[in-house]
């Protein structure tokens, strides 16, 4: 999966959110390479802290992408 400027990820991820989705930024580690799922729903932040390697990405310069996740999950297989 390639990364996009963080401006226009924003920008595509808007009308999502309004409609009701939920959308997750990611970004790739600059340092180890590690793909990231930002925690917090329905934002976009400039900078990122890696969970692998702890090193802080500049989202504005590597650039990111987003998960979209639409209406309610289901119980898979009676998992609750």
């Amino acid at each position: 999966m390639s990364d996009h400027p963080l401006h226009e990820c924003a920008r595509t991820a808007a009308p999502l959110i309004e409609s009701g989705a939920t959308v997750h930024q990611k970004f790739t580690c600059e340092n180890c390479g590690s793909r990231q799922t930002v925690a917090e729903a329905n934002q976009f932040f400039t900078s990122g802290k890696c969970e692998e390697c702890n090193h802080i990405t500049n989202i504005v310069e590597t650039g990111c992408n987003y998960i979209v996740i639409f209406g309610e999950p289901k119980p898979i297989g009676g998992i609750q």
